[in-house]
């Protein structure tokens, strides 16, 4: 059976509650430990069960937003998943005041009753209705920019298909595609701030009704963050800026005198050389095939992972008319079995992200077969995010594969990028705290506020007169920023524990190899940094674990005449 034919069928609301409350008074009145033990299995099992079901939901509505029979589907989720919350809450309070407790946590560990704690922190049933409405405005944030029609060079293109021309030699037509994007976002940036109020308005609701000051440490707790707060990650923020942005100003001036420029604009950020961008040199097909030989070649494991991805069609990568936007990986547990999704675009991207959401989706398949429950199938995401930053530098020795003569040119194009990410990546970050700090603000001086820290994290950006940028409004095309709030600090944390595994694979293959094995197995079953200190990683928030990596990084880059590339 391939994706196309796994079944769906539409929750029933009465039977799940049902099912959830009988399971919640046989924990309530179980008279043994391992009673208690096999309701904790049979909770895991309905779960499962249940979270498949959304998330075929979720994967076909976002391969076709526009398909009415899943949009219906998605738009009944969004409305009755805060109500199904409320049933599991409701369990989760019995099994984490059982009489049990002890021997449920020498059974499956002290991390699944902190991950309880967080759920017991973070609902109630009076926010049932507010978590509805969040639901609906994210699903409206990602349906208004899938529905993007742009007329450029005489076809009509959606916003993952500009891309290409944002990237393109001549200067005169990156300019035009910059531009064009940027229109859409400006006819439409009375939708995308009121979206963006919205979501503000009942974020800050939610956290009020929990008791909590605002929506900040709700965020963090929806992240999962157990052993890391905002003043660490503020230190982090403050680290990159002292560390980091420097080099990001040097590496765009480079840039600058690389393309023959006086001044680098940001229409040309996107191009990192005079004879054109690295590009993969075939189709989808030749790429998933070269893909085929790298996760071979790789280590038994990822070639059992990557055929078993292709025998059961679990990815959809190709750009298509109203497919939803970027890209991720997602799990369909009863069958053990990840998918990807992404939009192709014939840019270098389309091999990162393949090689990104393989990385995600190698973790999650392995780690089903290691770990004994659902809690532990994916890690936080700032964990997660290590496994798919470190297979784009893991897989580096195929990439010939895929770029031939222009080899050299990605391995340089992606290492910088990584590094030029990171002020970006906290930028963002810094932008949701102050706006989820001052939830009362306008949508105007939110958008004055993103151009205030651009000029901070992003010293060299000039949008060079082009008024729809210059509003302040780029931020719109940042979907985490929507739908998943705090989420993008965790990329920069998870790259700087990337550049680690890559530094250790330039030095020594089959070690980084072991590393990155044993985290993949360990799964969600530990912490952030409770998995870096069980692999022998260095921690992102102590000084000095970020400016260490910075001198290995330039000393690649310096080894590579940029200039003849």
């Amino acid at each position: 059976m391939i994706f196309k034919d796994f079944e769906y069928k539409r929750v029933d609301i009465e039977t799940i509650k049902n099912e959830l409350e009988n399971l919640k008074n046989s924990v309530i009145n179980s008279e043994s430990a391992e009673d208690t033990i096999n309701l904790y299995k049979k909770t895991d099992d309905l779960l499962q069960n249940l979270t498949t079901t959304t998330s075929l939901v979720y994967i076909r509505h976002s391969i076709d937003t526009t398909d009415e029979f899943y949009e219906k589907e998605n738009d009944f989720y969004n409305e009755n998943s805060p109500i199904i919350s409320s049933y599991i809450n409701e369990l989760t309070y019995a099994f984490n005041n059982s009489k049990f407790k002890k021997e449920l946590i020498e059974k499956y560990g002290k991390l699944a009753f902190d991950k309880m704690d967080i759920s017991l922190k973070t609902f109630k049933p009076e926010i049932i209705e507010d978590l509805q409405e969040e639901n609906r405005l994210s699903s409206e944030y990602s349906k208004l920019s899938a529905s993007a029609k742009i007329m450029f060079e005489g076809e009509e293109r959606n916003l993952s298909e500009m891309t290409p021309f944002t990237q393109h030699e001549n200067r005169e037509i990156r300019k035009a595609a910059v531009t064009a994007v940027g229109k859409f976002f400006h006819d439409n940036l009375e939708a995308y701030d009121n979206i963006y109020d919205g979501l503000v308005k009942v974020r800050n609701n939610i956290a009020k009704k929990l008791g909590y000051e605002n929506f900040v440490e709700v965020g963090y707790l929806r992240m999962g963050r157990i052993d890391y707060n905002a003043k660490d990650v503020a230190n982090y923020r403050k680290q990159i800026v002292e560390n980091v942005v420097p080099l990001y100003v040097e590496l765009r001036n480079k840039q600058a005198k690389r393309l023959g420029l006086d001044k680098l604009k940001y229409y040309d950020e996107g191009i990192n050389f005079l004879s054109g961008n690295p590009t993969p040199k075939g189709d989808r097909d030749w790429m998933v095939n070269h893909a085929r030989t790298m996760y071979r070649e790789l280590s038994p494991e990822t070639n059992e992972f990557f055929e078993k991805m292709i025998e059961f069609e679990l990815m959809d990568l190709d750009s298509k008319k109203g497919k939803q936007g970027g890209g991720y990986c997602t799990s369909l547990d009863i069958y053990k079995l990840p998918f990807i999704f992404a939009n192709f675009n014939g840019t270098a991207h389309d091999v990162t992200v393949l090689t990104h959401e393989a990385g995600h989706a190698f973790q999650a398949y392995t780690t089903m077969r290691n770990v004994e429950i659902s809690d532990y199938y994916w890690p936080t995401s700032e964990s997660a995010e290590i496994h798919s930053m470190s297979m784009e530098f893991l897989t580096w020795p195929w990439m010939n594969l895929f770029f031939k003569e222009d080899t050299t040119k990605f391995k340089y194009e992606h290492l910088e990028g990584a590094l030029l990410f990171l002020p970006y990546g906290a930028l963002v970050d810094e932008f949701q705290h102050y706006v989820y700090e001052n939830p009362e603000v306008s949508s105007k001086d939110r958008r004055m506020k993103w151009l205030e820290l651009e000029k901070k994290f992003l010293p060299t950006r000039d949008y060079d007169g082009i008024t729809e940028y210059e509003e302040g409004l780029f931020w719109f095309k940042q979907a985490h920023i929507f739908e998943m709030p705090f989420y993008y600090i965790d990329y920069t944390l998870a790259q700087v524990v990337a550049f680690q595994i890559w530094k250790l694979n330039q030095e020594n293959k089959e070690l980084a190899w072991d590393k990155y094995m044993k985290l993949c197995k360990l799964g969600g079953s530990k912490t952030f940094l409770g998995l870096l200190e069980a692999v022998g990683l260095e921690n992102p928030f102590i000084d000095g674990t970020l400016s260490n990596l910075i001198p290995p990084i330039k000393e690649f880059l310096n080894s590579i005449n940029d200039s003849e590339l």
